[in-house]
């Protein structure tokens, strides 16, 4: 069984490693997956061994609480959360302001009341800033209640380290109060100016709310990285039109049910998945499959939820509930792919298990040797120490994987690339090869009658009986030769028995005769002679056709020849996999001839003449080979090869999606998304690198500084305000990193953008001369995206545009010019 559990308390990456250490140790579990980003966690488990309750229970014991999770996502909630965070700093300034003030004014040379000035008034200044540190510390409590507690149960984390640091500075201070008190009484002035010069209440606020500022800056952020999946949420409708008793009545998307008639008006969205069975309009498909143009679409014509009926009324049979449709499967397999890891964070968790338990041993062992060495004070010593707590938090650690997968595969889903698992992205951007099925992958998989060879019969009995067997399968090859029967108004009969010979053909009876249909290799196997066409087959096969023999009663009786078209994206798509250094491959079941005449079109190297159960043993053979293979397909039939590949690419018409044997699955049936896929899928790996790469630097610079090593060399000191500023703004750095994934576009697109300009022609009244003729050009040629030629003598002017620029913004710029725009052609 699989669960999804929502996380309370998770802070940094080592509460992550250690709710996943304990929660893998339960017998029965076979894995985990605890993502920070989400606050969410996945396991996977043998449920006569493992059950919530005890998996919650494991969690509680390790000082974290978990609850089955309810909702995907909660956009309210989190705005709750970020609102309570805002509110929180705000009031954690205002004390801060004065304390800061009060504290450190007077270095700056900034007046202060008389009140907190001279011996005299000591106490008053001490215990000022002790009343206004007891706020900020209630203020943010959560890290002492948090971090404590963590301690506590022997995992301690972020909030560990910043509850020590902060509170060691406010304990150390109160000390200095007592002290100084004692001083006083005593009259030993000296020593009680001493202990008001070391009291570090500002460090304490300071630290508390520059991290709040930090978690603050960091949540907001981290919403925008969920963006994708709330915007496909979003698409939902809330309702539908059902015709019920021949009324239209308006019902809550969750009760409108499989077979229930759904009516869509024009500019309507399309509440659910369906089938029309009335009318005939235009469908915005862009939102769920990526493509931009509408899409036609008529009775018996699949239609999407959530997608844009652009024009035209039409009646709808339900053919999915609302958890069932499309776009759910989308949002379900985006947040999977968001909950998982790939392989390349295994480091930072393991890292991030015995970071802090590192940081508070080298915090100790600072204090401890500028104690022993004696050339310092104890507030030197001190703030060494509690700079290493502030600056070693591992916040940046635990965020630079999720957040980069997050925003990733919401821009794949954007782009109708739905990718499983993080896993798999990150192979893919490792593969080295790739292997493409040619039948609807390469080609457009619906095949064209070109030539007809009859043999001792006419042309219309060959067809009539070809009609008649293959009417009997559903290969693309067989459909292609049934409606070209068709569209002759043609008669034929279905035959009365027939058998499929895999990767082969047909073998039927008609009238009691024996009807045999298929390849070369089915004829041979049926001892069929073919010699009077090996010629002329071996010629068809050379341009890329592909010959269907057929036999009576083990005669041949002529050949029916088709044509699988190539879409027009494969070229130029298999040149991109190419200039990526991929080698690659097509499969198919033609004869080698036909393949080859397709294969030198593309140059691409071919492996021919295999039967479908064939296609996973050459993906086999590859990995044998050391290639890590990327395998393209429909998905059905190469659900084997698919399974086999390191990472497998199924093709769909948009609807089906649940592909268990595919890890990315493209919403559109063009080569061109699988190259959209692998560069994504190296924009996203890249990000992930940058992110752990300045996760790893910031700590291994920022820990030597703190604990002052450099101090006797360069005189390098860090204090702890602003150590923790720098730990707040790395994790800021990391997520604000990863959100220029959402400005990902994929290269054919950005070349589409640079190659595509508009040309308009502006009529325009009120020029007179040459003058009028410059003045109008500038003001059209000022706007970005505008190339314009002004024609005095036809009073227009000849724009071309590089962007999409709205007709009014034209016309805006040519009026304010003193002209007017009389229309566009």
């Amino acid at each position: 069984m699989k669960q999804k559990y929502d996380i309370v308390g998770m802070s940094c990456s080592a509460c992550s490693a250690h709710i996943d250490k304990a929660v893998r140790h339960l017998d029965g579990v076979d894995s985990v997956n605890v993502n920070l980003l989400s606050n969410s966690m996945v396991v996977e488990y043998n449920e006569e061994k493992v059950n919530d309750a005890l998996i919650m229970k494991t969690v509680e014991e390790a000082g974290y609480k978990a609850t089955p999770e309810k909702t995907a996502i909660q956009p309210s909630s989190k705005e709750d959360t970020i609102k309570q965070k805002k509110n929180s700093l705000i009031l954690s300034f205002i004390f801060l302001i004065p304390l800061f003030y009060i504290s450190m004014g007077h270095m700056m040379g900034a007046p202060l009341p008389d009140i907190l000035l001279g011996h005299e008034n000591m106490m008053v200044f001490a215990l000022t800033q002790l009343f206004l540190t007891l706020p900020i510390m209630y203020i943010n409590r959560g890290y002492f209640q948090r971090g404590f507690k963590s301690l506590w149960h022997k995992s301690p984390n972020m909030d560990t380290l910043i509850a020590m640091g902060s509170a060691a500075a406010a304990i150390y201070s109160i000390y200095a109060i007592f002290m100084m008190g004692y001083d006083l009484g005593h009259s030993n002035m000296n020593e009680a100016h001493q202990y008001m010069m070391q009291l570090y209440f500002e460090s304490a606020g300071m630290i508390l709310t520059l991290i709040s500022l930090g978690k603050y800056l960091e949540s907001r952020s981290k919403k925008k990285t969920s963006e994708a999946i709330e915007k496909l949420m979003n698409l939902m409708p809330s309702t539908a039109t059902v015709l019920i008793d021949g009324q239209e009545v308006v019902v809550n998307i969750e009760d409108v049910q499989v077979g229930d008639t759904v009516i869509v008006k024009s500019g309507q969205s399309i509440p659910v998945d369906g089938v029309i069975i009335k009318g005939q309009t235009s469908v915005d498909e862009s939102m769920i499959t990526g493509e931009s143009l509408p899409v036609d679409k008529a009775v018996n014509d699949k239609v999407i939820g959530a997608t844009m009926n652009v024009e035209g009324y039409i009646h709808i049979q339900v053919t999915h509930t609302s958890g069932e449709t499309t776009l759910s499967q989308i949002i379900q397999l985006v947040e999977d792919a968001s909950s998982s890891k790939a392989p390349i964070a295994k480091l930072a968790d393991q890292i991030s298990g015995i970071f802090v338990p590192i940081v508070m041993v080298i915090s100790l062992i600072t204090f401890i040797v500028w104690m022993t060495l004696g050339s310092q004070t104890f507030h030197f010593a001190l703030t060494c120490a509690i700079a290493v707590l502030v600056i070693s938090c591992p916040c940046a650690l635990g965020l630079a994987t999720p957040t980069a997968i997050m925003v990733g595969t919401g821009k794949g889903a954007q782009l109708g690339i739905l990718i499983k698992s993080a896993e798999n992205l990150e192979l893919l951007s490792k593969a080295d090869s790739i292997v493409l099925d040619k039948t609807g992958t390469i080609t457009k998989g619906k095949p064209q009658v070109t030539d007809i060879y009859p043999i001792n019969r006419s042309e219309n009995e060959l067809l009539s009986l070809a009609a008649s067997i293959e009417n009997a399968s559903q290969h693309p090859l067989a459909k292609a030769i049934v409606q070209y029967v068709k569209e002759k108004n043609l008669s034929f009969t279905t035959v009365e028995s027939f058998e499929m010979i895999q990767g082969q053909g047909l073998i039927g009876y008609h009238e009691n005769h024996q009807i045999v249909s298929g390849n070369k290799r089915l004829m041979e196997t049926n001892q069929i002679d073919l010699s009077q066409v090996e010629d002329i087959s071996q010629q068809l096969a050379s341009v890329g056709k592909t010959p269907l023999y057929y036999a009576m009663d083990g005669q041949l009786i002529g050949m029916v020849v088709v044509s699988d078209v190539m879409k027009e994206t494969s070229q130029q798509a298999i040149q991109q996999l190419k200039d990526m250094n991929l080698s690659i491959y097509m499969l198919t079941g033609d004869n080698a001839l036909t393949a080859k005449a397709i294969g030198d079109t593309l140059g691409v190297e071919v492996i021919a003449e295999v039967l479908p159960q064939d296609k996973e043993k050459h993906i086999r053979d590859l990995q044998a080979q050391g290639h890590q293979v990327i395998m393209v397909g429909d998905g059905i039939n190469d659900a084997p090869a698919l399974m086999r590949a390191d990472v497998g690419i199924a093709m769909t018409s948009g609807t089906d999606i649940a592909m268990d044997s595919a890890d990315i699955v493209l919403m559109k049936n063009d080569l061109q998304d699988v190259v959209a896929s692998i560069e994504l899928s190296h924009a996203v790996i890249k990000n992930i690198k940058e992110n752990l790469f300045w996760a790893f630097f910031y700590n291994v610079i920022g820990i030597p500084i703190a604990a002052g090593l450099f101090y006797p060399i360069f005189g390098w000191l860090l204090d702890p305000m602003f150590g923790a500023a720098a730990m707040s703004l790395s994790s800021v750095f990391v997520v604000s990193n990863a959100l220029r994934l959402r400005f990902f576009k994929p290269k054919q697109i950005q070349t589409k953008q640079e190659d595509k300009k508009m040309n308009k022609v502006m009529n325009i009244e009120g020029m007179m001369c040459a003058h009028c003729q410059a003045h109008v050009e500038k003001a059209l040629n000022t706007i970005d995206g505008v190339k314009a030629t002004v024609d005095l003598k036809n009073n227009c002017a000849s724009i071309e545009l590089s962007k999409d620029i709205d007709e009014s913004v034209l016309a805006k710029a040519v009026e304010e010019a003193g002209y007017k725009v009389v229309g566009f052609q």
